[in-house]
């Protein structure tokens, strides 16, 4: 999709009165180091910016560097990411931290296709990690942009696909201040969607996040809650399950899949001990 030049500078002029009257404070925008832009992209890929404000300050106390994180047990990784939900970002933020110290230096690289060998770190997340810590103009598309340029180039399109939005994305980029520019697009996206005005569903790539509320991943958290108040056997873990759910199909399948993650262990069989992965 081609835009024209006037749309381009219609939009770029939008955008820039947006970020004056939108702009949200956040620790990781007022310290760019690409250690604390990990951290927050890992932990923003499937959680709202409230809930990760509070994670993140709590997190960044214990694991104030990334050697320290390297260094630092998977179940104490573990136990601090309590409460944000899809836990095996952790594990790959942990194994990221220790691929950094062991073959950058201890320093996050600057190239994308370094920052996408890293666990968890795909192109999306290696693009922010490129504009906010890096200030390089890259392209990467997550919710908050698409919303912004569905609501202004996509208007009356449905089934759009990434690729059409990269286009557009590219032709409006902020070349001179990419990491401005990305902050107005996250806080114009926000906005939008809190005026209704999402049309995320219009996504060739939309797919509804199925409610936590019941399922096998609500399970999945709240046993590593509980051992990451120490070790249980399986008997003790389900009476602690118990106390919140009953013990159904879900237990099962949520043990088999925490282990084949590799989030917790067990020594020995059924009567074994289970524990967060040390």
């Amino acid at each position: 999709m081609k835009v024209t030049q006037q749309a381009v500078l219609h939009f770029q002029e939008l955008l820039w009165q947006k970020a004056s009257e939108l702009y949200r404070e956040m620790p990781w925008r007022a310290d760019t180091k690409p250690y604390f832009v990990l951290v927050s992209e890992i932990m923003l890929q499937q959680t709202q910016v409230s809930r990760v404000k509070v994670k993140f300050e709590e997190f960044m106390t214990r694991f104030p560097t990334i050697d320290i994180l390297a260094d630092a047990p998977l179940a104490d990784v573990l136990t601090v990411w309590s409460g944000l939900g899809y836990n095996r970002r952790a594990k790959y933020l942990h194994k990221a931290a220790n691929v950094i110290c062991e073959e950058f230096g201890g320093n996050v690289p600057e190239t994308l296709n370094e920052l996408v060998s890293l666990p968890g770190v795909g192109p999306n997340t290696a693009g922010a990690l490129l504009a906010y810590s890096f200030n390089q103009p890259s392209l990467f598309i997550e919710t908050n942009i698409r919303t912004v340029l569905f609501h202004h180039f996509f208007n009356d399109q449905s089934d759009v696909s990434d690729r059409e939005v990269k286009e557009v994305l590219e032709q409006v980029v902020d070349h001179e201040h990419p990491r401005e520019f990305y902050w107005a697009m996250m806080d114009y996206g926000s906005w939008l969607k809190q005026q209704g005005a999402g049309g995320i569903d219009r996504s060739k790539h939309y797919k509804k996040q199925a409610p936590l509320k019941g399922s096998v991943r609500e399970v999945r958290g709240r046993i590593l809650k509980i051992l990451a108040t120490g070790d249980f056997n399986e008997i003790e873990l389900k009476t602690q399950l118990e106390t919140w759910t009953p013990v159904d199909e879900r237990y099962e399948k949520a043990i088999e899949g925490l282990l084949a993650d590799g989030l917790i262990k067990t020594e020995g069989e059924k009567s074994g001990r289970f524990h967060l992965t040390r």
